[in-house]
Order: structure tokens, then sequence, then C-alpha cells
């Protein structure tokens, strides 16, 4: 699929954008970006434009190399799949030199993904992208911190609020809390990130689940247990963003969470989120994120009251 050899034949060429959308006070071309980890810049850029998309959301970057955990590390499930990944990435210096730059040449609005094992880990990897070109960090509470008990700091609003305390001291960049639905209220969790000094809050991360394998009757990840995404938490995902809405009026949020067409993305508007993230259905179809972004500039002709908040930065709730 090249021309010369070298340069991509994008299958979605340049479109001009009719709704844009503000998050954190940073204007996304639209209101629809890629999920984090779903994403890879060498392979996505043969089927589309990248700068094209209102962001780009990059894997999680983390303060060392981390190879992540051993296969098998994924699994169908109904309408959806587990994985156990494990947040493998090549670390932040390599992400400076590299993926970010590259990106940032391209046009991209750029949100980086900090992961972390430890409140240090995350402290690192904050530090060395505060200089950054990088527009917004998204910072990932759902990993296993070996300084909260080897539990999800997201979990805990005290750890929480202690994390994105000492992160907000660190930067000026708006930065986005990415929080995991795997806790009892969710409304608790998006209060402290919030008085702790998140700009904005991307939600739902994966849920926890697993599947079996029946000949052998062992769990069929590595792991045992991994992430599910995918259509199926798509009412999920959507039920979090309407309670966090309702308790938060005013934090930006971008929603997450089986989104594959520019009429889900724009239910999750409808719920109260500035914009979207397409994750899993990248994985099976490349386009995706660009697709979606393209069928909700069309929906959002008819809808000009939601256009017009989005654009002033305001949502619908």
């Amino acid at each position: 699929m090249t021309e010369n050899g070298n340069t991509p034949i994008n299958v979605y060429e340049k479109y001009e954008w009719k709704h844009k959308t503000v998050v954190a006070g940073v204007e996304w071309k639209n209101p629809v970006g890629t999920a984090s980890g779903t994403f890879q810049l060498a392979a996505c850029r043969w089927f589309y434009d990248v700068s094209q998309m209102g962001a780009i959301s990059t894997k999680g970057v983390s303060p060392v190399p981390w190879e992540g955990n051993p296969g098998p590390r994924t699994a169908e499930s109904p309408a959806g799949m587990v994985n156990a990944v494990g947040l493998q990435n090549p670390g932040v210096d390599h992400y400076l030199v590299d993926e970010l730059p590259k990106l940032k040449e391209l046009g991209a609005t750029v949100v980086t993904n900090v992961a972390g094992h430890s409140d240090d880990d995350y402290a690192q990897v904050v530090a060395k992208l505060a200089d950054s070109p990088a527009d917004m960090l998204e910072i990932n509470v759902s990993c296993p911190n070996v300084s909260h008990g080897g539990m999800s700091v997201g979990t805990d609003p005290v750890a929480l609020s202690r994390l994105i305390g000492h992160l907000r001291k660190l930067t000026s960049k708006p930065m986005i809390v990415k929080l995991s639905p795997n806790v009892t209220d969710i409304a608790t969790i998006a209060r402290a990130a919030a008085e702790a000094g998140a700009d904005a809050l991307s939600l739902i991360n994966t849920l926890v689940g697993m599947r079996i394998d029946i000949r052998t009757g062992e769990p069929i990840i590595s792991n045992r247990t991994g992430g599910v995404s995918g259509p199926a938490i798509f009412p999920i995902a959507l039920g979090f963003v309407w309670r966090v809405r309702q308790a938060l009026p005013d934090i930006p949020i971008i929603g997450i969470g089986g989104i594959d067409s520019g009429e889900k993305a724009l239910e999750f508007l409808y719920a109260g989120a500035n914009a979207v993230e397409v994750g899993a259905a990248a994985l099976y179809d490349p386009t995706a994120p660009i697709r979606v972004a393209r069928e909700l500039d069309d929906l959002l002709d008819s809808r000009p009251e939601l256009a017009a908040k989005l654009a002033a930065g305001e949502t619908w709730r």
C-alpha cells in the first residue's frame, strides 16, 4: 500500500472537521481520540493520517522498559476480549526520542499515558515529560502499585489524592486521570482525583475478568485474570460516565468503553462526556478511530446545540 515504496496510501484522506471539542483547555480537532494501548504509530499511519484524530493517546509509558506479562496475554470473550499484556513498553527515555517527536512532527495532538508500579515511578515519568511537547498527560492509576500493597492506587481515594497531589507539583501540563471501574463508588474516586489537581478524567479502564480453557480446566491467560474490553462493556462505561458527570458537573470527562460507531460515541456525549476514545475496536479494525470520528462529525450536524457546547468546552449535562 504505497505510492513509491515508502509513502503510505491512507484509506481515509484529509478531512475538514466541522465539530471540534475542548478538553481541559486543549482543543481537539474532533471529539474522538485513540485509547491508550490500542494505537501503534508504525501500523496505524498506513491506514489513516493520525494527525486527523482529535487526539492520540499513546501506550502507557514507564520510567524504565517493561517487558510485560508472559504469554498467553489475550483471550476472546463474547462481544469483547480479555488482555493482560502488562503495559509492555520501551520506557520514557525511548518515548521522548522516538514516538513523541514523530507524532508531533505529523501534527498530532498527543496525550501521553503514564504508568507506574509505585508513586515514585509515576513521578519519574511525569518529571521527564514536564517540558516535553506532549499536549496532555493521562495518568493510568489502574496499575498494581507496590507502594499501595499491590492494589491499584485508583481504588483508594486517599492514596489517589496523595499521588495526584504530588504529580500536580511536577507539571503544568493538563493532567487527565484514567479511572478504574473496579471500585465500589466511582464518584468518590473521581472527586478525590479532581480535588487533588486533575484537570480531566478518562473512564473507564478495563474491567477484571478471565476465560478458562475447558480442555485443561486452567485460565487461558498466564496472568490468570485480565482486563475486559470491547462492546460488552459499553453500557457499563456509559453508566460510569453518567454517574461521574452527575457528581462532578464541571470537570472535563473523556468516555471510553466499547465505542465502535459514531452513534455510540454520541451516547457518551449525551451522558456528559466532552470527548471519547476508541480502543478495542481498533484491534480488529485499525481504521475504527477515524471512522467513528467521521460518523460522529456527521451526526453532530443535526445537533447544533450539543456541537456548540463541545466547541466551547462545555457538555450536554
